[in-house]
């Protein structure tokens, strides 16, 4: 079985210990890192691409918050704190756990448990978006929908949509090309969510989604979506 890998961020050197000793009755997950501050985190995150971090919220300089924020893939989370005022943010992004210092074993067991009931959605699938004062882990697999809104771009998905300051053309070379396609100079679709593609008389496409939006391909793109979906 594989095991997980997982990375521990703290500004605190006990309190890396602490989570370090309780991991020992865990085997199932291996410690690949740790460090003591986001940027430290993040260079970490980029080369030994975790599972799952066990993150203090309230560091020097840069919050976990912040940390998340920054990265363009987002490992499972458990939040490690003293403070209790963090909670609702928390749980509002999908965090696995939100455990207290110091930190109780049986606290922590049930954390595990949690770690053993989720399943893991690769890294590169997911984003951490702070839109206005609310916080948002997203799979990319339920981003239905893209627009450019001058320098950020809007997500939709579900029945959200948040603001994610980037620009399309850069989120166009990241994300997979097999799942996104650039309809026209303002959006990108995901292709999964293609419910009927209707040919317009101008020989462009108008895309009908599952979630009952619709959209128009400018006529290159519309050419090249052909050939995609060989039509």
């Amino acid at each position: 079985m594989k095991k997980l890998r997982v990375l521990i961020i703290d500004d605190e050197r006990n309190a890396r210990e602490e989570v370090k000793n309780l991991l020992e009755n865990y085997p199932e997950l291996e410690i690949v890192g740790e460090a003591k501050n986001s940027d430290e985190a993040k260079e970490l995150i980029a080369v030994k691409n975790p599972d799952l971090l066990f993150l203090d919220i309230q560091m020097p300089e840069k919050s976990g918050f912040d940390l998340l924020e920054s990265l363009d893939k987002v490992p499972q989370v458990i939040f490690t704190t003293a403070y209790d005022q963090y909670a609702l943010k928390a749980f509002e992004v999908s965090a696995i756990g939100y455990l207290m210092k110091p930190i109780r074993e049986e606290r922590f067991a049930k954390a595990m448990e949690q770690v053993k009931l989720k399943t893991f959605i690769p890294a590169d699938e997911r984003i951490f978006v702070k839109d206005r004062q609310q916080y948002h882990f997203i799979s990319w697999t339920k981003v239905h929908l893209i627009e450019s809104m001058d320098n950020y771009a809007r997500l939709y998905f579900e029945d959200k949509n948040v603001f994610l300051k980037s620009s399309l053309n850069l989120l166009e070379q990241k994300l997979d090309e097999a799942v996104f396609f650039r309809i026209n100079r303002a959006q990108i679709i995901n292709l999964k969510y293609i419910e009927k593609i209707i040919p317009a008389t101008d020989g462009r496409l108008k895309i009908l989604l599952k979630t009952k939006d619709s959209v128009e391909a400018s006529e290159r793109q519309s050419v090249k979506l052909k050939k995609l979906m060989k039509i």
